[in-house]
C-alpha cells in the first residue's frame, strides 16, 4: 500500500491509501521519484538547463 493524497476545496492535502477520492477523481503519490544514480537522462537535463540559461553557473552571482 502507498501513501497517496489529493487537494481538497480548502487547497489543503488530504492523505490516504485509496486510489480514488470521494470525487472519483485519481489521487495522487505522495513518494518521491525514485532516484538512480544510473541516471539515463541527465545528459538531456543538463543540456537543457544550458539552453535555456538555468544552470547555476548562468546566473548572476548573488549578493549579500
Amino acid at each position: 500500500m502507498y501513501l497517496m493524497y489529493y487537494v481538497d476545496e480548502d487547497g489543503k492535502r488530504v492523505y490516504t491509501l485509496k486510489k480514488i477520492t470521494p470525487d472519483g477523481q485519481m489521487t495522487k503519490s505522495a513518494h518521491p521519484a525514485r532516484f538512480s544514480p544510473e541516471d539515463k537522462f541527465s545528459r538531456e537535463r543538463i543540456t537543457n538547463k544550458r539552453r535555456f540559461n538555468l544552470l547555476p553557473t548562468q546566473q548572476s552571482p548573488i549578493v549579500y
